[in-house]
């Protein structure tokens, strides 16, 4: 494996960005248009928690970049796609990061969806050594 991983552990500016353990599935309607296991999250002050999918695990396909850009002070510019998919469309469905600021050079090449038009399923990796057992 060639360096390291960039990954932001401590919050930067109250951004922090770490692997997650587990699955994420996103839908737009009943088509699942991106699957990872290999998803990281974004934490920022007063914002809620977000997945960043991987490129290689999206299917776009089914995705239009539109011209609909937006501006971060911690993480650069945001780029946006639409989805096509089951007969329906979303505008800027999901964005990216392509060329992140130094902070949130993790999510180069990773997307985020719109939690008001996606459905976003998680499924975290059971963690086998501090899951209590029953004995029986």
């Amino acid at each position: 494996m060639q360096g390291s991983e960039a990954i932001s552990r401590r919050p930067i500016g109250g951004m922090s960005i770490e692997p997650f353990l587990g699955t994420v599935t996103v839908r737009f309607s009943d088509a699942i248009v991106a699957a990872t296991d290999r998803a990281k999250i974004l934490r920022e002050e007063g914002h809620e928690p977000v997945f960043y999918i991987p490129f290689e695990d999206i299917y776009f396909d089914l995705f239009e970049k539109t011209n609909t850009t937006s501006e971060c002070a911690l993480k650069g510019t945001a780029s946006y796609w639409r989805v096509h998919a089951v007969g329906g469309s979303a505008d800027d469905f999901m964005w990216a990061y392509e060329t992140p600021d130094t902070a949130a050079l993790a999510i180069a090449r990773h997307g985020a969806f719109d939690p008001k038009r996606a459905r976003i399923d998680v499924d975290p990796k059971e963690d086998k050594r501090h899951t209590p057992h029953v004995m029986e």
